[in-house]
């Protein structure tokens, strides 16, 4: 504050010294006109600054007037734009859900378009499936098991594993007799008649194979035998009887052989079949006492032609056999009681179960370790208990389901 009193005091001594004549001058009449003008000139141009001052004052007044007021329409301006741009906002949106309806519904006739494709193919095929199978079980067999009439024991052994057969095709006499459920020994007797006469000659041909069987599954066709190869899970041998060779082989897929094909036949992983229309297999799915799986096979190449899940279990069977093209599962109690068919499997669906009688079979036997139908006499082979037994049947027509 001192130093700003002391500049004042030194500017205004300048400003007297500037303007003042001496002391010896203040009475000289020139000098003393002299500084009236200069004081008149120093008003005029304070006037002038006041009067520019003034102007600018009132300038920058009307500019920030001005300025208020385009202030003011600008914010009006805002306040419009951003209205118009929230409605544009608004706008967008709603047609942005409009695009994405249209998107679903086109999306949804693809998909409804894919579906119905998807279904007509699906149908397309399980058509041309069926036709195939059709095709595959072409053979002129009309006939459906409709009772077991009656049974005959032909001969009776201290084996009570085995299985016995006549060759399916053809007209030969013989009978092929296998003893135990693991073993590599056939005997081959010329005809019924001697297989049940002991004594009667000519005595039964020995055929040592070069591999052993297991289980009780075996079938002879055309000349062939056929059974499941010792301690292999699912190979099946073709051997040739003539030449004492084996002249094919195969494995089954899926898992066959893995577990046993009936729960009262201890020795049988896989169950080999004979009907009018070729060689079949017949063995366990997957599972603790699973669902029996049936497949067709191609007996000169030992090709798997087709493979069927059948709705008939494990549990509780002891043996089955196909005529017709239909499977037929025998039941039993513990492995003893009366027998019965109670599940009945037809690849064509041609067979109702529903529709069938109660089919028993005769007597009270034991477990059966095999039964195999014989297309050539319409007969089954059957070992129970060590008796070798024949059962007839009584067939009919098939009652086709709608």
């Amino acid at each position: 504050m001192m130093m700003a009193l002391r500049g004042a005091s030194a500017f205004l001594v300048l400003f007297l010294a500037a303007f003042l004549p001496p002391p010896q001058c203040a009475q000289d009449p020139a000098m003393v006109h002299y500084i009236h003008q200069r004081f008149q000139v120093l008003e005029q141009r304070l006037e002038k600054c006041t009067e520019v001052t003034r102007a600018y004052i009132q300038e920058f007044q009307e500019f920030a007037k001005n300025i208020s007021a385009m202030l003011g329409r600008c914010m009006t301006y805002t306040s419009e734009y951003k209205s118009a741009v929230g409605n544009l906002a608004t706008r967008v949106e709603r047609a942005q859900r409009e695009i994405d309806y249209l998107e679903y519904l086109r999306e949804s006739d693809v998909c409804v378009e894919s579906e119905d494709k998807i279904l007509a193919e699906k149908l397309i095929e399980e058509a041309e499936e069926k036709k195939r199978i059709q095709t595959l079980l072409n053979a002129s067999c009309d006939n459906m098991l409709m009772g077991i009439k009656s049974l005959k024991i032909v001969k009776k052994t201290v084996d009570t594993d085995g299985s016995w057969m006549k060759d399916a095709v053809g007209s030969s006499p013989k009978v092929y007799f296998l003893i135990g459920s693991r073993n590599n020994t056939v005997w081959e007797f010329a005809n019924m008649r001697t297989f049940v006469e002991d004594s009667t000659k000519p005595a039964p041909r020995k055929l040592i194979l070069t591999l052993s069987w297991q289980g009780t599954g075996q079938v002879i066709y055309k000349g062939f035998l056929f059974f499941h190869n010792q301690g292999t899970p699912n190979e099946i041998i073709k051997y040739n009887l003539q030449k004492r060779a084996v002249e094919d082989r195969m494995w089954l897929p899926g898992g066959a052989g893995r577990s046993l094909v009936y729960q009262h036949s201890p020795s049988t992983y896989i169950d080999l079949a004979v009907d009018e229309h070729g060689l079949w297999a017949i063995h366990s799915g997957p599972g603790f006492h699973g669902h029996l799986v049936l497949t067709k096979i191609e007996p000169d190449s030992l090709g798997m032609e087709h493979s069927w899940d059948t709705p008939c279990r494990s549990h509780d069977a002891e043996a089955s056999f196909l005529l017709c093209g239909v499977l037929y599962v025998v039941y039993s109690t513990s492995g003893h009681g009366r027998h019965h068919i109670t599940c009945v499997y037809d690849p064509l669906g041609t067979v109702s179960e529903e529709r069938l009688p109660n089919l028993f079979f005769p007597g009270r036997q034991k477990s059966h370790s095999m039964i195999h139908y014989n297309p050539r006499d319409k007969q089954l082979y059957a070992w129970n208990d060590g008796n070798q037994i024949i059962y007839k049947l009584q067939t009919k027509r098939k009652l086709h389901v709608e």
